[in-house]
C-alpha cells in the first residue's frame, strides 16, 4: 500500500505504532525515527547491544511499508544498513510480538562483554 505524502493520519498512525514498539522493547526512543518520503513510510529504531559475529556494528530495527520489521547492522560507509533477518507475519504485528522476536536475537550488551572478559 502506498501513502500519499500529505496523508498525515498515516504518518501519525505509524508514529503511534513505533512508539508502542519502542516501549515494548524498553527503549527510550531517543535513537528512533519515522521516515516519510513521497510514497513510502518507514521507521528506524537503534537497538542496544550487538549481534554475535558483528561486535563492531550497531544494530537497528527497521520497519518498511509492505515488508514489516527487519533487523540490520550498520555499515561503516554511507551505504544503507545490511538486513540480516525479517520478522515473518503481519506487516504491523503487535508490539509485544516484535519485542519477543528482538529478545530471541540474543543481542550482546557491552556490559556482558566486559563481565565475560574479566
Amino acid at each position: 500500500m502506498e501513502w500519499e505524502i500529505d496523508d498525515e493520519s498515516a504518518v501519525r498512525a505509524l508514529l503511534a505504532y513505533v512508539s508502542d514498539v519502542t516501549r515494548a522493547l524498553g527503549l527510550s526512543g531517543e535513537s528512533s525515527c519515522v521516515q516519510a518520503d513521497t510514497s513510502r513510510l518507514g521507521a528506524y529504531l537503534a537497538l542496544d547491544g550487538h549481534l554475535p559475529g558483528f561486535s563492531d556494528r550497531d544494530v537497528a530495527l527497521l520497519w518498511e511499508e509492505g515488508r514489516g520489521w527487519s533487523v540490520a547492522v550498520e555499515s561503516d560507509s554511507a551505504e544503507p544498513p545490511f538486513v540480516l533477518a525479517r520478522l515473518r507475519g503481519p506487516v504491523r504485528p503487535e508490539p509485544v510480538a516484535v519485542a519477543r522476536w528482538v529478545a530471541r536475537l540474543n543481542l550482546v550488551h557491552d556490559d556482558r562483554e566486559l563481565l565475560a572478559a574479566s
